[in-house]
């Protein structure tokens, strides 16, 4: 038989494998390279096709989100997304080009959002640790996502000083949510609520106590996330902080990933390469312990929104809860603020008795807005002076003592050992028996 040319060969090969149908694996993106949203568009892989870098299609919102994920996972976990988490429309269009680096445009061709590089871009590269780089003509890195971390951190990972993660708003929200875990000029790592619109920093949550105002030498310098799943801080004295239990050591064979969940959980997850075993994300260390307790600044709403009530569940993440008379300012956002269904009045000459009851909150508080305390005072007195009192939205009662506070509470939770019993107003008649429309608070019940 005779033999059939090389060239040949080739061509056949080039014609019945276009290179367009056919996913890159080996992590290098040429220049002039571009991806399109579809729902059938092939993102760029990284060598062990670990890690993806395209658009992911959302099905709940409809649009896609230019991000980077773990691609051989059915549930495709997202780790890092461009464009402050905004979604777009199916023909949008990512290309790579030399003066700019990565340009997302909408299908009419608006510019979107682009890497700011530090040079001319030769090509990208993405690494299977999930690092996005771009390679500059003259420099090995014009731009990496590395540098600009969103919720998480993937192993070999490293944050300098002033580095931050931002929470997402919701699981499917991945606009920048409440929460942050910072690491400070000062060498400390840690987490805090914030003022959305303004960035403001509210008081931290979270600590690493690596910062020593007496020697800098012992404060912390570089915070590292390694391959085997531990977190620590390098101080700048060479010794090393560990954040996270090296109990937590699992053997090779593990995909890790460390992230800021929306509700303000800081937590490390493992997961196994291979789906013989665990099919799921497992939290193998997380700060704070109780985050409805943890957070205690005076001023923004606690974990939860205002006027609500924060407990944990049995994974110990929170749940936030609307007591009774109060019904979520935006149905869509659980963990959000209630309002009051009923706008309280003085014009009654303290004829309040007749007009409002209490709900009673065993093992329940708001630790602030406090406009009056009284001492000594039984519980029975406090109680009545709240329900007279038409400045009074709750009284919290303990031992002898009485705070009355106003509107919006802040910082509210509900734990076996917050040893406090609230009286919450409402409006006579407002609610009915079995309102629909609020969440019930464990252990609630109606004073009368």
């Amino acid at each position: 038989m005779d033999s059939v040319p090389f060239h040949f060969c080739c061509f056949f090969l080039i014609i019945v494998f276009p290179f367009s149908s056919v996913a890159q694996t080996n992590g290098t993106i040429t220049v002039g390279t571009s991806l399109t949203a579809t729902q059938n568009s092939t993102p760029w892989l990284s060598p062990s096709a670990d890690f993806a870098f395209g658009f992911q299609f959302l099905p709940q919102n409809g649009l896609f989100l230019l991000s980077i994920w773990y691609y051989n996972l059915p549930e495709k976990t997202i780790v890092w997304y461009a464009n402050d988490g905004n979604l777009v429309s199916s023909g949008s269009t990512l290309e790579l080009n030399a003066q700019n680096g990565l340009v997302l445009t909408d299908p009419q061709g608006t510019r979107l959002w682009s890497s700011p590089i530090s040079g001319t871009t030769d090509h990208g590269f993405i690494y299977n640790t999930g690092n996005f780089v771009l390679v500059g003509t003259d420099s090995p890195s014009v731009w990496e996502s590395f540098d600009y971390p969103t919720d998480t951190l993937l192993p070999t990972q490293t944050m300098e000083i002033n580095g931050v993660l931002n929470s997402r708003i919701s699981d499917t929200n991945f606009s920048q949510g409440r929460f942050q875990f910072r690491f400070l000029e000062d060498g400390n790592a840690v987490l805090n609520p914030r003022d959305v619109p303004s960035n403001f920093a509210y008081d931290a949550y979270y600590s690493s106590n690596t910062h020593d105002s007496t020697n800098s030498s012992n404060s912390g310098r570089q915070l590292v996330f390694n391959q085997t799943g531990y977190m620590f801080i390098v101080r700048r004295n060479g010794q090393i902080s560990y954040l996270s239990s090296q109990a937590a050591a699992l053997p090779p064979g593990y995909y890790f990933r460390a992230t800021l969940n929306f509700d303000g959980v800081f937590e490390i997850y493992s997961r196994p390469k291979q789906s013989n075993g665990a099919r799921n994300w497992t939290a193998i260390w997380m700060q704070p312990d109780n985050i409805c307790l943890d957070i205690i600044g005076s001023i923004g709403s606690g974990a939860c929104g205002y006027n609500s009530v924060c407990q944990l569940d049995n994974n110990r993440r929170p749940i936030c809860e609307c007591p009774l008379g109060y019904s979520l300012v935006d149905p869509n956002d659980k963990y959000g603020s209630c309002k009051p269904s009923f706008v309280q009045s003085c014009d009654q000459n303290g004829q309040n008795l007749g007009v409002y009851t209490l709900a009673e909150l065993n093992n329940t508080d708001w630790p602030f807005n406090d406009y009056e305390r009284k001492n000594p005072f039984s519980e029975e007195d406090c109680r009545n002076s709240c329900l007279t009192d038409c400045f009074c939205a709750v009284a919290i009662h303990n031992g002898d003592d009485c705070w009355k506070k106003r509107l919006p509470l802040s910082n509210g939770r509900r734990d076996s050992s917050v040893n406090r019993r609230a009286f919450l107003k409402f409006k006579k008649g407002d609610i009915p028996p079995n309102s629909s429309d609020r969440i019930p608070v464990q252990g609630e019940n109606r004073a009368p």
